[in-house]
């Protein structure tokens, strides 16, 4: 089933410490959201691209787009000050469809395969994300002092994109504006309107490009992926 991809991309550079928005920083010569659209230009079930952008960043990131002739990117809404109000903006602009997604552009790294299984559980839920179990042991602890040992079997790590039918990730959106609600993803603003969520399990290597280590990951991967290329 094809899909519509929103991607949010008026990040900044803060905790990557940078000076300018992490998605235009590079790994192995291009900037990190070019990879990101490059998956989607490649998937065949993907028919549109939006990306919510700074105003003073859209000339930038258009260019690049039009040099890499990433041809699926159908157009731009302006960044809000949260990431939930670039989401927003984006949905408010797209032409009404079955199945959007909504991705983190700096996550280059995310399967294909994974991608298709979203779309197919988000038209048969409504509503579907990347996660991944957790591997770790986790403790609660209230002021340095462990008070329980969480059951990991019941924990996962919560990746995107994030797959919804439409109309639903549009009335969560605006309900969460009416409501003054402020959610940290997308599913978030799903669940509150008691509306199930189905996990659908992502890999490992969908990391978000956050810190500077995350770019000596990312750029790990894309030399391993290379090599298997070559193979």
């Amino acid at each position: 089933m094809n899909y519509t991809v929103v991607l949010p991309a008026g990040g900044s550079g803060k905790r990557m410490k940078a000076n300018k928005n992490k998605l235009l920083l590079e790994l192995l010569g291009k900037p990190i959201f070019l990879h990101t659209l490059e998956v989607f230009q490649q998937d065949p079930n993907c028919d549109a691209i939006w990306l919510a952008v700074k105003d003073e960043e859209r000339r930038v990131i258009d260019n690049y787009v039009k040099k890499h002739k990433i041809t699926k990117v159908h157009g731009y809404a302006e960044g809000g000050m949260e990431r939930q109000d670039s989401v927003r903006s984006c949905l408010e602009a797209i032409p009404p469809c079955g199945i959007v997604l909504v991705h983190d552009a700096a996550r280059p790294f995310i399967d294909p395969e994974v991608i298709a299984r979203l779309v197919e559980a988000a038209k048969t839920t409504g509503a579907a994300i990347a996660g991944v179990p957790v591997k770790d042991t986790i403790k609660k602890a209230t002021d340095g002092v462990i008070t329980e040992t969480v059951d990991r079997n019941q924990l996962w790590i919560i990746q995107t994109p994030q797959a919804f039918k439409y109309d639903l990730i549009l009335k969560a959106a605006k309900s969460a504006v009416e409501d003054g609600f402020l959610g940290t993803d997308e599913a978030m603003l799903v669940e509150r309107l008691n509306y199930p969520v189905q996990i659908v399990e992502s890999t490992y290597e969908n990391v978000k490009m956050t810190t500077p280590d995350d770019l000596i990951y990312g750029k790990a991967i894309l030399e391993s992926r290379i090599q298997e290329e070559k193979r």
